[in-house]
């Protein structure tokens, strides 16, 4: 690039230059004309001395020697022009062949600026792509100097490097939750298979034993009914929602999971905005995900006396299109501990005795599945706010919560 452009600069210039020169120097000594004032100096004097012979009177030699005065002064001139031609010449060629270096200097200090500007702004994309091609982020940074069009490019590409890495993201997670889910699919199966007879085990025991062994009993159907519970849960989040989508309000469905939920510990709120937007969805999937939100709220204020609210409002995710539903639910309880609030999404996670860490696992895979978003913000002794955000026109909102 250098090199072209150099080559560019200089080679139109050099021959502008030195055509001129040699136009110059082949012009001057035709527009000096030398060569004919020597012929007119000598036939001037050949004339001047054949009038001399001859008879002349005092005013007619007067005007010889006027003539012959003028003839020398003139041919002395064009000896001077003559050899300030032959200096020019020279000179000119020597301006042209300066000249040249100059234009070639000048020209090779704005190429190497110009394609500095060009190839370190492409090296620097390039290296860019090497790194998005490999995972790795591009590094940040204040705009830089050089053409607006490269911070273009700069920008587009840390975009793309975003979007690739959260498609990754979604991916790795999408391949995680399928072995999550497979893993609960068969934990599940396993758990079910025997709990049926043990079931019918214990409700025999319970009928037929002897009431010495009542406390016994009890244990086991306790125990057992735990273990069914675990099954179902494991069962939930071994499988997405299925069947045809259904219009659902998600004020009355809050309402209803409210009622289910509350205690006369720990009160249960719920506001409903206006005119909010019907959603389309499975109802059975999303109450169970509410509800598992709700119970966590609730068993998070239990000890403390708080309180629990469910907001439902429309929305839109951050402030963009496409519109949404927005579901919160904010307790008053002991909060959640950043370290902790970073995985209370994942399976199998859980601070509480005797729970599958199931809960907002399955809440979290039932929004995604709706094609909405989930949010946590906590503080230790504040309480926790849980939102979802649920598209109204099947568009996904993922990426914008």
């Amino acid at each position: 690039m250098l090199l072209y452009l150099v080559l560019f600069a200089v080679i139109p210039s050099t021959v502008l230059m030195v055509g001129g020169a040699m136009a110059v120097s082949t012009t001057l000594p035709v527009l000096s004309a030398s060569r004919a004032w020597d012929n007119v100096a000598n036939t001037g004097r050949r004339a001047i001395d054949a009038m001399r012979q001859a008879p002349l009177s005092a005013r007619q030699r007067a005007a010889v020697d006027a003539h012959e005065r003028e003839l020398a002064a003139s041919l002395v001139q064009a000896r001077r022009v003559s050899y300030l031609t032959s200096r020019v010449v020279v000179l000119v060629l020597v301006t042209a062949l300066v000249g040249s270096l100059l234009v070639a200097l000048l020209a090779s200090r704005v190429a190497g600026h110009l394609s500095r500007q060009l190839s370190r702004p492409l090296n620097e994309l390039v290296e860019w792509a090497d790194l998005i091609t490999r995972g790795e982020r591009v590094p940040e940074g204040p705009p830089r100097r050089g053409a607006p069009e490269f911070e273009v490019l700069r920008q587009r590409m840390r975009a793309m490097s975003a979007d690739l890495e959260t498609a990754r993201e979604r991916d790795r997670e999408a391949s995680r939750l399928e072995a999550f889910r497979e893993t609960a699919r068969q934990v599940a199966h396993e758990l079910k298979n025997p709990l049926t007879p043990i079931r019918l085990a214990v409700a025999r025991l319970k009928r037929d034993a002897d009431p010495r062994l009542a406390d016994v009993v009890d244990v086991l159907e306790t125990e057992s009914r735990r273990l069914e519970e675990m099954a179902r849960d494991f069962a939930q989040f071994g499988r997405l929602p299925e069947g045809p989508m259904a219009a659902i309000d998600v004020g009355e469905m809050a309402r209803y999971a409210a009622r289910a939920i509350a205690t006369d510990h720990v009160p249960v709120q719920v506001l409903i905005g206006d005119d909010v937007p019907l959603v389309m969805g499975h109802y059975d999937a999303l109450a169970r995900a509410l509800s598992n939100v709700l119970m966590n709220a609730v068993d998070a204020c239990r000890e403390g006396g708080g309180s629990v609210v469910v907001e439902v409002a429309r929305g839109r995710a951050n402030g963009n299109a496409p519109d949404a539903v927005e579901l919160r639910v904010r307790d008053t309880g002991q909060g959640i501990s950043p370290e902790h609030l970073a995985r209370i999404w994942d399976p199998y996670v859980t601070h509480k005795a005797g729970g599958t860490g199931l809960g907002l696992a399955i809440a979290r895979q039932t929004v995604l599945a709706h094609g909405g978003g989930v949010e946590a913000a906590s503080r230790v002794g504040e309480g926790t706010e849980i939102r979802f955000v649920l598209p109204t026109k099947g568009a996904s909102v993922q990426n914008l919560i």
